[in-house]
């Protein structure tokens, strides 16, 4: 757009109201090719979706053998677990993590067992970080084929709660840290024609929580971020050889302080454990899958239809899962 550096550049009086020429576009639905379009739609509906889900179903699995994946997070529970699943089917892997010692252990379990795999010092939530990240990785391992963005804090907290540090921090951790990596290693995906991204949504990017409205609101920004980027590479065709998945883990068996979390709200929802996620998302990657929500079938079922469901559904819906709401605590001064 030639007028698009005033939206980051502003200047008072500039604005300039649009002028829509609404018989034009009534025109333009009116048209043969318009019609064209919507039958084609129609008659192309039934045969898509029986094909699309043909393929989920007896689809064959795509080999990664010999490719490098990078995993944030990767020092400790779902990371450390997807590291091993990438590991298994063959990947030189990147364990990145800002927990070095972490990263250590978990990358050099896998050489353990016989795959190629180096730990990174990265600080997800810094762009200069992410930078380094890439060079470092490239210069061990060579260019990234899989990335997979899953490093994130698990913030109970809600908009009340938290200082400015802490908001913030949540923010580019859980979200801006994807469009940094991304930023960073999809080009080279784009000139070798070949790459998947992974993302590490939460099925709160689905269904919010009023108790965890930053961390819910970062991981609806990832999904929505990884729908975005989907139809991106289709738009500049490359759906045939550049993929994305974005995984929405249920309650996760990870830190000891989170479990005992969800003992206090008396939760009832099902636990998965982390090789269970991870197998379960690495499955959906393998059969380029776009999404995966790793729950439950009566789980994913409900998350599929939560759209639909008015308030007074959905909050019945809650109680079902979770006896005690926990309360505000007192917010710290900035």
């Amino acid at each position: 757009m030639a007028h698009q550096e005033q939206y980051f550049q502003h200047k008072d009086g500039e604005y300039t109201p649009a002028s829509v020429d609404f018989t034009k576009i009534k025109n333009a639905r009116k048209s043969k090719q318009f019609f064209v379009q919507v039958i084609k739609v129609v008659v192309m509906f039934i045969p898509t979706l029986v094909t699309e889900w043909y393929k989920y179903l007896f689809g064959k699995k795509k080999s990664v053998k010999g490719q490098v994946a990078l995993v944030t997070g990767g020092g400790n529970g779902l990371g450390r677990a997807l590291c091993f699943r990438l590991a298994k089917e063959g990947c030189l892997v990147a364990v990145a993590d800002i927990d070095m010692i972490s990263a250590e252990r978990t990358a050099a379990e896998i050489r353990n067992l016989g795959n190629k795999s180096a730990a990174f010092k990265v600080d997800v939530g810094d762009q200069r970080s992410i930078e380094q990240l890439k060079i470092d990785v490239e210069a061990q391992l060579g260019p990234v084929d899989i990335l997979v963005n899953n490093a994130g804090l698990l913030a109970m907290l809600s908009l009340s709660e938290g200082n400015t540090e802490d908001v913030q921090r949540i923010v580019d951790v859980n979200f801006t840290s994807h469009i940094w990596a991304i930023r960073a290693f999809k080009d080279g995906m784009m000139e070798r024609r070949r790459g998947h991204i992974v993302a590490v949504s939460s099925t709160f990017g689905i269904v919010p929580f009023g108790r965890t409205v930053c961390y819910s609101a970062t991981k609806f920004g990832v999904r929505g971020l990884m729908e975005g980027l989907n139809e991106e590479f289709y738009m500049n065709g490359y759906s045939n050889d550049i993929f994305v998945t974005c995984v929405y883990p249920g309650f996760v068996a990870t830190r000891k302080e989170f479990m005992e979390y969800l003992e206090q709200l008396g939760c009832r929802v099902p636990i998965n454990t982390p090789d269970e996620v991870a197998d379960t998302a690495i499955d959906a990657v393998l059969r380029n899958r776009c999404e995966v929500i790793t729950s439950s079938l009566i789980m994913r079922i409900m998350l599929k239809f939560y759209a639909f469901m008015p308030n007074e559904v959905s909050r019945l819906l809650l109680g079902m899962f979770i006896d005690k709401v926990p309360q505000l605590t007192v917010r710290k001064e900035d």
